[in-house]
């Protein structure tokens, strides 16, 4: 078989095309597999975390009465898409307009809420309108309803720092105390033996020499 093949250039062509349509399918299948076996619920790296700051676009609305989360529509309420700031999710928006800053709760959801946009809840619907769409940075102070994906505040930040300082130093070595002496126990101070003090002779005095004579 090999020297038929050899011979012909017509059939190392076929051979090598062969050879390559069969790889080729060889790996769609694999990729294929690997995609299906793929976590549904995988997250995106692209997506917002907790203290990212954004350049979203901001319009306003006015009309409704209550939110997809149920509650009734107010001021600090805003829409985004749930793809990208989840119900529940808390931003700080700073914009040209000092009125405006603020913190607001994403509360609310709607069909022309696309993309990176927020629409912010106004009771005047004039105001609302005079507000038109303009673009603003976000700080996200919260993803979700999960406490656990919000951003450290100031406290916590001084409070970890503090714990990580702590941990940091090292630890007092411990002051030694004498040990109080057992009942019984002999001071080794007190057992050693005295030596006997000299005893030095006393030599007598002379008598004064109004009593010699």
């Amino acid at each position: 078989m090999r020297y038929v093949i050899s011979r012909s250039l017509g059939r190392k062509l076929g051979v090598t095309c062969l050879a390559c349509v069969t790889f080729v399918l060889l790996y769609e299948v694999v990729m294929f597999d690997s995609g299906e076996a793929a976590p549904e619920n995988m997250v995106d790296p692209t997506l917002p975390a907790a203290g990212a700051r954004l350049v979203f676009n901001a319009t306003a609305y006015c009309k409704g009465t209550t939110t997809a989360s149920g509650v009734s529509v107010r001021t600090g309420i805003a829409a985004s898409d749930p793809s990208i700031l989840p119900v529940g999710s808390v931003v700080n928006i700073s914009t040209d307009d000092a009125k405006y800053n603020g913190v607001y709760t994403i509360m609310d959801t709607g069909p022309r809420v696309q993309g990176r946009i927020l629409d912010l809840y106004m009771w005047s619907c004039h105001e609302a309108l005079a507000f038109g769409r303009r673009p603003v940075e976000i700080t996200v102070l919260r993803l979700g309803w999960n406490p656990r994906d919000s951003a450290p505040s100031v406290v916590e930040r001084l409070f970890r720092r503090r714990e990580a300082v702590r941990a940091s130093r090292p630890p007092a070595a411990p002051e030694s105390r004498p040990e109080p002496a057992e009942a019984g126990a002999v001071d080794p101070a007190a057992a050693a033996p005295t030596e006997p003090a000299l005893q030095v002779p006393e030599v007598p005095l002379a008598p004064p020499a109004s009593e010699a004579r």
